[in-house]
């Protein structure tokens, strides 16, 4: 079963002989080993590229543990590259290797060395390293199967497909599992094996019993707004444990630089401003999230919002939520400021999108209740609602498109329908 993953491996393409190192990052067990010895691997040879001039290096197999030495690794690299034509050096799992930061700088100065790495540890997998090769590394971010990519591999009715998908999410390993069960227990061990013991390794922490019940709470309220103080209050009134709120901040800190978790920051429309007080958190892998809720809250609107964002993120686009300030008067006919909340505020370049996540509408009131919030923004950039139903896209008198779920998962280009 061949997974196309086109949108990375473009990335990968498109930054050969750039000088930079390549360094493929993502959540554990998303593809980032597939996509590098598989599918760019193959790309290479099919523009004819010598076999022996694509250096492949699987450091986290154990028949290669001589070649994690830094040094042995050099020398390896190294006796592999006998003329002056182009090598392409694809090392896996590079945290391996001790002082592999020296190992990858040694090739940046060689003029027909093109390199490209990827990384699994709980450091590697933190953003720190893209800040330590700044200006020196190119970074391919990978995210868990998109639901277009899922559907290429899987021949059933799109409805029935996403059901799957909502339930175990996209890790790619998901789509080789059989049964319910087994693909229950594979997300709950990757929670608990790897993923958690990565943010405790990475910052040495203590309290895992602290850290697994943040994540649970964060897991039980995707969508929601919140911050430290907030939840800082959850865990005294409700769990009876006493967290500080710089301890929670820094949790959170860690639980996304894992890249288990993203942060959606709070923006002002109309004051266009970033509003720090409460921001969202959504997981990179709703399969993940399911798994660490023993899949008891299997909330589909709030799920599909969560899904949304991954997508958006995927396609590229910088992802916040809005918040619309407008006046209006009180029942006494005073005025008064209210807000409303945009789902999301979509930003590329000079493009923008405001985006709302509605599992249904029903009826003309909850239309209306939908589209406030977009009707009180008054510049011109498009304004979508994202409906479960599977409809063909419609606009309405105020311009405002509504588009079905699985079109908008479907056709990259939906967006702009």
């Amino acid at each position: 079963m061949v997974i196309r993953r086109d949108s990375y491996l473009d990335q990968l393409i498109s930054g050969r002989h750039n000088g930079l190192i390549k360094i493929v990052t993502g959540l554990r067990r998303s593809g980032k080993s597939y996509l590098l010895f598989k599918l760019f691997s193959n790309y290479l040879k099919e523009q004819g590229i010598p076999e022996d001039h694509v250096i492949k290096v699987d450091l986290e197999d154990r028949r290669n543990m001589a070649l994690r030495n830094p040094d042995a690794l050099l020398a390896h690299i190294d006796s592999r590259m006998k003329d002056d034509r182009m090598y392409y050096i694809l090392l896996d799992e590079v945290q391996h290797v001790p002082e592999f930061e020296d190992v990858l700088n040694s090739y940046l100065k060689i003029d027909n060395a093109d390199v490209y790495v990827t990384g699994s540890n709980s450091r590697f997998l933190s953003s720190d390293i893209i800040t330590e090769f700044r200006g020196r590394g190119d970074q391919i971010h990978v995210y868990p199967l998109s639901f277009a990519e899922f559907m290429s591999v899987d021949s059933r009715h799109p409805i029935d497909a996403w059901n799957d998908y909502y339930t175990y999410g996209g890790l790619p390993h998901i789509l080789a599992l059989e049964t319910p069960k087994k693909k229950a227990d594979y997300l709950k061990e990757l929670y608990s094996t790897v993923y958690v013991n990565d943010i405790i390794e990475r910052y040495r922490l203590r309290g895992e019993a602290e850290l697994k019940e943040l994540i649970l709470v964060i897991a039980s309220s995707i969508g929601s707004p919140t911050n430290p103080n907030k939840l800082a209050n959850t865990f005294k009134s409700l769990k009876n444990i006493s967290l500080s709120n710089k301890t929670i901040d820094n949790y959170l800190t860690y639980i996304c630089e894992s890249f288990l978790t993203e942060k959606a920051i709070r923006y002002d429309i109309k004051g266009k401003k970033y509003i720090n007080t409460l921001s969202k958190y959504y997981f990179t892998d709703i399969g993940i999230r399911n798994a660490i809720l023993d899949f008891r809250q299997q909330e589909e609107n709030h799920i599909m919002e969560n899904v949304i964002y991954n997508e958006l993120k995927i396609r590229g686009f910088q992802v916040d939520v809005g918040v619309v300030e407008f006046r209006t008067t009180d029942r006494n006919g005073k005025s008064i400021r209210k807000q409303h909340e945009v789902d999301f505020v979509v930003n590329q370049g000079s493009r923008r999108y405001y985006i709302q996540s509605a599992f249904a509408m029903p009826t003309d009131a909850k239309e209306r209740q939908e589209s406030a919030s977009l009707l009180n923004i008054d510049d011109s950039f498009k304004k979508i609602i994202i409906v479960k139903d599977h409809i063909k896209p419609k606009r309405n008198e105020e311009g405002i498109i509504t588009i079905g779920l699985v079109d908008f998962l479907l056709h990259k280009d939906s967006l702009d329908w």
